[in-house]
């Protein structure tokens, strides 16, 4: 699997129209039980006279190995095309996808596909955080502290690279360096088979 440079990372988001990034403190208040569960609200984003398909942004706050909103791991690229999800896709190798998003997470995630199908959602931003209330700009430190014997840190194969990571079942949460900063600078959830394998080996895709 494809494990882009924070640069690469960076210039997609940017063409996704990020702004320059922020790291905001951790919500206060619980997320909605529809985006907990990783499903759009109502249409209209809950908001009287909000316009169709309308969300709010606050909706985008929780990334989870399930995936980010509507896009869960597993879902069919084609179906979140055809439903307006999608804005953007940057074909790789060996059947690998990039894309863009729109709506609420637009600028907060990038997606990856492998024949059709999501396997890994990264985030460059914070929030979103995961449930345990992790994400971009923590120290490893923090995450240790956070996650306790659910989380550890590992290398990869050549060496020259470290991540913490945490194991939900056969899926992973996996918190990667900042090129000029201590701490977290990107976030990557998906099924260990995709996004541990990619970062252990290191491979292009």
């Amino acid at each position: 699997m494809h494990r882009l440079s924070y640069t690469v990372v960076t210039a997609l988001l940017a063409t996704a129209g990020l702004v320059p990034l922020t790291v905001a403190a951790p919500a206060t208040a619980a997320p909605r039980p529809a985006v907990a569960a990783g499903h759009l609200p109502d249409r209209s984003g809950g908001h009287p006279g909000a316009a169709p398909g309308a969300v709010d942004r606050d909706e985008a706050r929780v990334i989870s190995v399930r995936g980010a909103g509507p896009f869960r791991i597993g879902a069919d690229l084609a179906r979140l095309s055809a439903a307006g999800l999608i804005d953007w896709v940057a074909p790789d190798c060996d059947g690998v996808v990039h894309a863009g998003v729109t709506g609420a997470w637009a600028g907060k995630i990038l997606l990856a596909f492998r024949d059709g199908r999501l396997v890994e959602v990264g985030t460059a931003t914070a929030p979103p955080r995961t449930p345990a209330g992790a994400g971009v700009g923590m120290s490893f430190a923090a995450l240790e502290e956070l996650y306790g014997p659910r989380g550890s840190m590992i290398r990869n194969d050549a060496g020259d690279a470290s991540a913490y990571l945490v194991r939900v079942g056969s899926r992973v949460e996996l918190f990667t360096g900042h090129p000029i900063r201590p701490g977290v600078g990107y976030l990557q959830v998906g099924p260990a088979s995709v996004v541990e394998r990619g970062f252990r080996e290191g491979r292009s895709c």
